[in-house]
This record gives C-alpha cells, structure tokens and sequence, in this order.
C-alpha cells in the first residue's frame, strides 16, 4: 500500500461529459504522442458507436457513446475511458516486481524492463484499463501513462491539450473543488456526484456527467482503496508462489542486465570505429 496520504497537489483530470461532443480528438492526440499505430476495426462490432470498440494495447483511451432519448428526441452522451491513475492503485499493490509505481506529480506509470509477464495487474485493476501486447512474442503490459514525460516538464497531457471543451487539468484539490462549485452553480445539468472523489480510495481522473453512471458504462468499485483488499487476498497465497514470483524477477532482472552490457559494449564499440571490433594478434590462432 503506498505511504502517501495527502494528494490534493497530485495532477488530475476534471472531464465534464456535459461538455463532451464526441469529437474524439483526445483519441487522435493520445496515439500521435505515443506513437500508438492503428487498429483495423469494423462499425458496430462493440458496444455502440465507438471505435476502436475496446481499449488495447494500441488504444490508450476512446470515447464511449451512449444514446438514450429525452423529451421524445434522441441524443448522445460521452465518457473517455482511461486509466484513472488511483490514488493507491490496485496494479502497483499486486506487482511482484514493481513494474508499477504512483508518481509524485500524480500519473500512476509503468516501468516494462522489470515486468515479468504475470499479468496480476490485470486481474487487480477494477477499471479493466492495462492490456497485454498479445500481438508480440515478448509481450509487455500497455496502459495510458498519464503523458508523465510531458506532466514532468510543466505540460498538460496530450489528450487535455487537445481537449476544446471537456477536459481540465490541474492540482487534484483544484479539480474536485472546480467540480463542486459546477454542481451548486447547475444543479440541475448535473447528477449530485463527483466521480473519482473516493471510488476506489481516490483518483486522478474525476467525471461529471448528467446521467447515471453505470448507464454510461461506469464499473461498480469499492470507496476503499483497493490494495487494502489484494494484500489480505496475498496473505493466502503459499509461498511456493511467491517464491517463483521471486525467482522470476532475479531471471528478469539478470536478463535485462545482460542485454544492457551487450548494448552498452555495442555502443561504445561504434564510437570507436569498427577498429574496436577486431580479432587482436593476441587472439588469432597459429598457423600450424
């Protein structure tokens, strides 16, 4: 569980889905950051409108629709799925090697030189969010980083950037208190709820949204953080699991170690010319 109980000065997203029209702009800016390629898709193998139709090791983030009808007319509602960067994340708690971790600034990242592959994030994390590159032969987990390397630099996430109407972005205790004052001021554009506020022990992405949430698609999680449950779930257990989980991170971890020397000699070896390379008269054979 993380040691850390204050993170109201953490970053964290205000999406108001009233304000959402659906452009999918947040898509586009998140793949073009990443450098996520295209899917091939087909319209309507998913849920509804949206596309791509899941989340993926190609997709970071999508816009989910919902239509419904009021007052006899038909309309649409939006929700951008992502990861919601917990407070005390569910992943970071169940990793044997501690692929995941929450920052200081608030995006919860992932580190894949020590990943093994065991998948527990997987299972732990109550959003659904990481997914597995099951397209490679060496796959990695893949997940929404939060643009940590722009947030650590002073910038906005890719997606809020490029937001024109429904993201805001800032200090957690801004967002919640920016959210709040949304709701007394419009009562009656907004269910009484500030979404990411306490689910799973606390957030770094907080909704708004006019209609019920689990209409839009919302998953039903605990107020509690979650390690506080995958810990007890740990406690049983045997040890013989955890000592393989051990024994994989040492082989992990001198496999990485290995394939960082061979780069580093490799590296070295082209700044000195191909010279470098060459057998020495120390180590040709005789000639009989």
């Amino acid at each position: 569980m993380s040691s850390r109980t204050d993170f109201s000065r953490d970053k964290a997203f205000l999406i108001d889905m009233t304000k959402c029209t659906g452009c999918r702009g947040c898509q586009v800016a998140c793949k073009q950051w990443n450098q996520l390629q295209a899917e091939e898709t087909t319209f309507f193998s998913g849920e509804g409108y949206q596309n791509p139709p899941a989340m993926s090791e190609h997709t970071f983030t999508r816009i989910k629709f919902r239509d419904y009808q009021k007052n006899g007319q038909n309309e649409f509602a939006f929700y951008k799925e992502m990861c919601m960067h917990c407070n005390d994340p569910a992943c970071a708690s169940v990793c044997p090697v501690g692929a995941f971790r929450k920052t200081a600034e608030g995006p919860v990242v992932y580190e894949d030189k020590k990943c093994i592959g065991c998948r527990f994030c997987m299972v732990a994390c109550p959003f659904g969010v990481p997914k597995y590159q099951w397209s490679k032969a060496f796959p990695l987990v893949r997940k929404c980083t939060g643009c940590y390397s722009r947030v650590k630099e002073g910038l906005k996430p890719a997606c809020a950037t490029a937001c024109p109407t429904a993201i805001t972005y800032g200090p957690r205790e801004e967002m919640i208190k920016e959210a709040e004052r949304r709701l007394a001021a419009h009562p009656d554009r907004y269910l009484p709820k500030v979404y990411g506020k306490e689910e799973a022990g606390g957030t770094s992405v907080i909704y708004l949204t006019a209609l019920p949430f689990n209409e839009l698609g919302f998953k039903p999680v605990t107020m509690r953080a979650l390690p506080s449950y995958t810990w007890q779930a740990l406690r049983l257990v045997p040890g013989i699991f955890l000592g393989v989980g051990g024994t994989l991170s040492a082989v992990s971890w001198f496999q990485h170690r290995k394939e960082r020397i061979r780069k580093e000699e490799e590296e070295a070896c082209a700044g000195k010319g191909a010279a470098c390379c060459a057998p020495t008269d120390d180590h040709k054979e005789e000639k009989p």
